[in-house]
């Protein structure tokens, strides 16, 4: 039976083992696009914030250009703007919450690889299969955990 054909019903240890290999990988592979996008967002806000604050320093300092202080008092409000983004949307930890993720789905990858690898076809168990579904699930707990705790406290800016 292939992991991917649905759910399976009196599988054999080796084919539970497989169905769970397959679901670790695609948690690893959710993770790891995940930290891919909130780390490019996290950086995208930091190099546009930079680049408008040092714009509208230079303009700033250019004498008797109306238009030209107009665009740099535009750039500060849009740096004042990605200053307030990036805390709401916390890109930065959250890729950093995606990356522990990523380990920890690889780690129990290769856990569970090594266990089907090391153990005759015959001698694994479902007991063994199931302490590696309970980490399984135990990561995606923490995750939404974090996650939750993440998007419930009040943004840097918004605190007394």
């Amino acid at each position: 039976m292939r992991p991917d054909s649905g759910i399976g019903v009196g599988l054999s240890p080796g084919e539970t083992a497989a169905l769970l290999l397959d679901k670790i990988r695609q948690g690893n592979g959710y993770a790891h696009g995940k930290k891919r996008r909130f780390g490019r967002s996290a950086s995208a806000v930091k190099v546009a914030s930079l680049v408008l604050s040092a714009a509208s320093t230079v303009i700033l300092g250019l004498q008797n250009l109306n238009a030209w202080a107009g665009l740099a008092l535009a750039c500060v409000a849009l740096v004042t703007l990605l200053g307030a983004v990036e805390p709401f949307f916390n890109w930065r930890s959250r890729s950093v919450l995606m990356e522990e993720a990523q380990y920890r789905f690889q780690r129990l990858a290769d856990d569970l690889e090594y266990l089907v690898a090391s153990t005759p076809a015959d001698e694994l168990t479902f007991d063994q299969l199931s302490e590696i579904f309970g980490r399984y699930q135990t990561i995606w707990d923490d995750l939404s955990r974090a996650w939750l705790e993440q998007r419930r406290e009040p943004t840097p800016s918004a605190r007394p």
